[in-house]
């Protein structure tokens, strides 16, 4: 694999760890700006919107720009983003401040997903991608935990400078890394645009954001149904999403791998098993060591998914994958704010503290269904492909004249 890729994996850990770890220091900076923790929330809500509206502006406005000075550009909004929000005097800049980091988001996944799949030969585009998500992953195992410890012990203005700095190692490591792609010539928006009448892009779209969903239902309650269902201490569950943070590195990884031998059964196996094991996390969130093993395999099935769900949408739109690529991560921050919404409402409605899992299972499930629908559209279609070749090879022997005899 290119050294380019650890580049991008670095900008990746960067987005990854400012993404999640507000989620820990909520209650810092709710005490920090004197507003009520519900109100702080918004600085989450705001930037799963802030991907999903910034993912295709970015990336129409990134047409005309070659995709590495564009990666550059999007990696200096990020550093910006959070020095206002480390920097912000009031709560509304620091919810400004999340809203700029968070447009790169969309974007800096979407370009940098053509770009690592243009830097390895075909058969390894899907590795290539999981490489750049594995700096998503690992934020999850290192910047998030060791982002709330230093936020909680030095102030959580100190977590989001740390984060900034990160993004300086990212822009430096693209700047250096990165070689210099021509941008691509005849790409206008239009066309870009003309991927989405592609039912196979949709399909993949709508799987990914009922994929991921059911993974976020059961995560976003996670320490309210760990400490009342299982019984572990609140301290405890830095460490549980450290666990979810490992399954998630070794479901990336597992799925960069297969999706590039065979893409759609990686998809049934793991959407099935995830939706079985958000399931019986209903029963096994009771016990601790239960509930333990139950969150790693919920973090690897659910990150499974990612690369051959980014490879699907690059194959299907591939001659316009640079804003389909960018939506799709906007798909999986929808498919977020989605389930946590739906999540809140079972809990809302007193069915108990485990009832987020019930719409983590049907959200995968449903994500499955949508899959077996996207294979048997694409073996019919292939039917026809070759029914046709056979009806133009069989044409073309019955016009060959016969050889002529003298």
């Amino acid at each position: 694999m290119p050294l380019a890729l650890l580049a991008l994996a670095i900008g990746a850990f960067g987005i990854g760890t400012t993404e999640f770890v507000i989620m820990g220091l909520l209650p810092e900076v709710a005490a920090g700006y004197g507003v009520s923790i519900p109100t702080a929330g918004l600085l989450v809500t705001g930037y799963a919107l802030g991907v999903v509206l910034g993912a295709p502006v970015m990336t129409v406005l990134g047409t005309r720009v070659p995709r590495k000075r564009m990666l550059m550009l999007l990696m200096g909004l990020f550093i910006a983003g959070n020095l206002l929000s480390a920097l912000a005097p009031a709560f509304g800049l620091m919810l400004a401040g999340r809203v700029v980091a968070s447009l790169a988001h969309g974007a800096f996944f979407g370009i940098g997903s053509v770009v690592a799949a243009g830097l390895v030969a075909p058969e390894k585009k899907a590795g290539a991608i999981a490489m750049m998500f594995t700096g998503l992953t690992v934020a999850n195992v290192v910047g998030v935990p060791l982002g709330t410890l230093v936020g909680q012990h030095l102030g959580w203005r100190v977590t989001f400078l740390a984060v900034a700095a990160l993004g300086v190692l990212g822009l430096l490591g693209i700047a250096r890394l990165v070689p210099d792609l021509p941008r691509p010539e005849g790409v206008r928006v239009r066309h870009e645009l003309a991927a989405f009448r592609n039912v196979q892009v949709l399909l993949a779209m709508a799987m990914t954001v009922l994929g991921f969903g059911g993974v976020f239902a059961a995560i976003t309650y996670i320490t309210p149904m760990l400490t009342h269902a299982a019984g572990f201490a609140a301290t405890s569950v830095t460490w549980l999403l450290v666990l979810f943070g490992l399954g998630m590195v070794a479901g990336n990884l597992v799925g960069g791998r297969y999706a590039d031998r065979a893409l759609m059964p990686m998809l049934y196996v793991s959407l099935g098993a995830l939706a079985v094991v958000l399931a019986l996390f209903t029963l096994t969130a009771h016990d601790k060591a239960g509930a333990a093993v139950t969150v790693f395999l919920i973090g690897g099935l659910g990150f499974a998914t990612v690369p051959p769900l980014q490879k699907r949408v690059l194959d299907q739109a591939a001659g316009a994958p640079t804003l389909a690529s960018a939506v799709n991560i906007g798909a999986f921050n929808l498919g977020n704010a989605l389930a946590a919404w739906l999540g809140g409402l079972v809990l809302s409605a007193g069915l108990g503290w485990t009832a987020p899992n019930w719409v983590g299972a049907v959200l995968a499930a449903s994500a499955l269904v949508l899959a077996l629908v996207s294979g048997a559209l694409e073996r019919r279609t292939d039917r026809r492909a070759a029914g046709g070749s056979r009806v133009v090879a069989s044409g073309a022997t019955a016009a060959t004249p016969a050889p002529a005899h003298h």
